[in-house]
């Protein structure tokens, strides 16, 4: 016989660990107790040697399904004797160290429950349990009890507390536990904010209203999602209209994976991850189908999810069709949280509103993913997978706070031997995305009692990250941005040591002063140096160029020809132009007026996007990219000649050739063939493992290329799989220099 003391870390609370700790004892016939603290979850067990090794065993191997364990510490103590095993009421430590779990998707078990009549909870469109539902989006502080979440105010009736009492229930101590008796309340109202219906008549009036073409706002896990049928052009079109989006693809909900098999092909590691615990938002191909050719104009890809909460279950049962399912915000806010905002911002996109009584306490947005070899590669991280953490390979002395960048921010923090990422927090081009980004901070900050000792940010001095950072009296680094994207993928691997990262994106603050984005640098945690990079062009007109890709293309046939020359060519570039703006542009080019520098790898793909004929102007970020994506040939292995001189990569030649070609098919998979060509020329010269990030290798087909040649050429490399390739990756690389 013997007595141990176990502290366990992670993501132990919120999840079912106690009472899967509590059974666990019980069959393997231990006394002793376990109980939560801010750290983890401390267990005491007594019984003989070989059950309480059987016990550890099991618990490493098979631990709750939406636990993480870290750490498992194990030490002898003296025994006490217990009579039985028991839980223990949760202690308050003066060192918050507990990771908080991320929001779920709704398990079969409580899927199963609102579909059974004979269940009290049958219908009920806020059940949940143990291995499922709100978690980050409903947490006030850790530990995580009912009375530290917007659960608080709810008292249970007798039959949730006699679960949520019951250590063999899988609702014990699920802080958001309630029914209908005693829990928060569905309703319905119109745009004016006027009460029509509750409860389970709500939701069959608002499935009425999608069904007759209406667009409405319903209340999803961790915010508002504007919803309409996506079969029906007209209504899609309206959306478009009335949210001023005119071309972003939109995510569709479907009822399950058997009514997504009807409209989308898609591998089996892609329905593993649509069907999983997380239920992201997954881009897979689409099929010619009924759906609305407005859900997404051009691209062959959808982003698509199925119903994960049981308020989208039970919506599902009086739909027609599939839903689209997008974040409610203004553009460039982040996802809006409560009623009364989205009647303020919103009332004149949406005609009703479904809203529910149980306060999102942190927004969180959906998740947005895409298998690349036959993995999972995180594009937006958010519900189901953040917070994210990772464990630092030794404890850092100092308690970190990192930015991020100002696109697509999230934030990171280090103490202990944690480093934890925020979910997606959206662009800081507001006032409004700015406030919720000082929130996510405050939150994290009571979180865990966190006050930094160390900020690090962007080198950007215009980015309102930066900004802030500045003006807190708190000791700065500020740290290159695509420095920083290499980390964030050495972050993710644990790696120490001198790599080749490729870090290809749209912008970035430059060493120099200029818009970098096409780099290769020699690095390591400490310090980069580097050693190639696209050859500089000019952005005529700045940020303008950004949304007019021939301007970009303009730019680049400055750098190849002459005035007249250009004036001369037929190509769809220089006839998306007339004569007299073409020489207004050709003086400005020449005099920089307004016109930076930028060897931006993003802004070529928006060149090639107008050469082949593609746009000439784009509407939200990437579109370039997907279409030149979509137009990519595998058949073809031709590609563009360059030249590399003096570190420089000069795509003259390949400016030349491009414009003789007129097929979009060919000049597309020429350029992606010549960008994969580039990268292995350049990697043969280094004997180092290869690291490829930023948001340019979020292309599916030039990642998936390239990735084929290095394992070809037998060369070792690394993209980031569970964080952001694009800047919602920055703020973890940001620490890792740190740490």
């Amino acid at each position: 016989m013997k007595a141990v003391y176990i502290e366990v870390k992670g993501i132990v609370q919120g999840v079912g660990f106690r009472p899967f700790v509590f059974n666990l004892a019980i069959s393997n016939n231990l006394a002793g107790w376990v109980n939560n603290d801010d750290r983890g979850v401390n267990i005491v067990l007594e019984g003989s040697s070989l059950n309480i090794e059987n016990f550890i065993e099991t618990l490493k191997k098979t631990p709750p399904p939406l636990a993480k364990i870290d750490s498992l510490e194990t030490k002898e103590i003296k025994a006490k004797e217990y009579k039985k095993f028991e839980i223990k009421k949760s202690e308050t430590t003066s060192n918050k160290t507990t990771i908080i779990s991320p929001d779920m998707a709704i398990c079969e078990d409580c899927i199963n429950d609102i579909n059974d009549k004979n269940n009290f909870r049958y219908n009920y469109a806020l059940t949940n349990c143990t291995n499922c539902g709100p978690r980050y989006s409903i947490i006030k502080t850790v530990p995580y009890d009912r009375c530290n979440t917007s659960m608080s105010d709810f008292i249970m009736c007798e039959d949730c507390q006699k679960e949520y009492e019951e250590p063999s229930n899988r609702r014990y101590h699920a802080q958001p536990v309630s029914c209908e008796k005693c829990g928060p309340k569905i309703a319905l109202y119109d745009k004016n904010n006027n009460l029509i219906s509750e409860d389970n008549k709500a939701i069959k009036e608002i499935a009425l209203k999608i069904n007759s073409g209406e667009i409405v706002a319903i209340k999803g896990m961790g915010g508002f999602h504007l919803i309409c049928d996506a079969t029906n052009d007209k209504t899609v079109e309206l959306l478009r209209k009335r949210k001023n989006r005119p071309a972003k693809p939109f995510a569709v909900m479907f009822k399950d994976i058997k009514q997504l098999k009807e409209f989308a092909d898609f591998t089996k590691k892609e329905e593993e991850i649509i069907t999983s615990k997380e239920k992201p938002i997954t881009l897979i191909k689409a099929k010619s189908s009924s759906l609305s050719f407005f859900v997404a104009p051009n691209i062959d890809r959808l982003g698509c999810f199925i119903a994960y909460t049981p308020l989208h279950i039970i919506l599902f049962k009086y739909l027609k069709n599939p839903i689209i399912a997008t974040s409610a915000n203004l553009s460039d806010e982040p996802i809006i949280r409560q009623k009364d905002e989205l009647l303020e911002k919103l009332a004149n996109v949406v005609d009703f509103i479904l809203d529910y009584d149980r306060e999102i306490v942190n927004a969180c947005d959906d998740s947005v993913v895409q298998v690349v070899n036959n993995e999972i590669s995180v594009l937006r991280n958010a519900r189901g997978y953040a917070p994210t953490s990772l464990k630092a390979e030794k404890k850092t002395a100092k308690k970190i706070l990192a930015l991020g960048a100002n696109q697509k921010a999230t934030i990171a923090l280090a103490f202990e031997d944690n480093l934890i990422l925020s979910p997606h927090i959206g662009d800081l081009n507001s006032i409004t995305s700015l406030e919720y980004f000082e929130r996510t901070i405050e939150t994290f900050k009571r979180f865990y009692d966190f006050e930094p000792e160390l900020i690090v940010c962007d080198k950007h001095p215009n980015y309102e990250s930066t900004k802030w950072a500045l003006k807190q009296n708190i000791k700065t680094v500020q740290i290159q941005h695509h420095y920083a994207h290499a980390l964030s993928t050495m972050a993710e691997y644990g790696l120490d040591e001198d790599v080749l990262a490729f870090c290809f994106d749209g912008t970035g603050y430059g060493d120099d002063g200029n818009i970098w984005g096409g780099e290769v640098f020699l690095a390591n945690k400490k310090e980069y140096k580097r050693v190639n990079h696209f050859k500089y062009f000019r952005l005529i007109g700045g940020e303008k160029s950004i949304k007019e890709p021939k301007r970009v293309a303009l730019s680049l046939l400055f750098e190849t020809f002459s005035l007249d020359e250009v004036l001369k060519l037929d190509t769809p570039t220089v006839n998306a132009f007339s004569v007299n703006e073409i020489k207004l542009l050709h003086t400005v080019w020449q005099k920089g007026l307004n016109a930076p520098l930028t060897s931006s790898v993003g802004r070529i793909f928006d060149a090639v996007a107008s050469f082949s004929s593609i746009a000439q102007t784009q509407t939200y970020e990437g579109e370039t990219g997907l279409q030149i994506e979509q137009a990519y040939d595998k058949k073809i292995k031709e590609f563009y000649s360059y030249e590399i001189k003096n570190g420089n990569i000069d795509l003259t030649k390949a400016v030349e050739e491009l414009i003789k070609d007129k097929q979009k098919e060919l000049i597309c998979s020429k350029f992606i063939n010549m960008l994969v060509d580039i990268i292995i020329t350049i990697s043969l010269k280094y004997d180092l493992p290869i690291v490829l990030t930023g948001g340019v290798f979020q292309n599916k087909t030039l990642l998936e290329l390239v990735c084929k040649k290095l394992e070809k050429e037998g060369k070792k490399y690394y993209y980031s799989k569970r964080v952001p390739l694009n800047d919602g990756g920055i703020a973890l690389g940001q620490l890792y220099s740190q740490i």
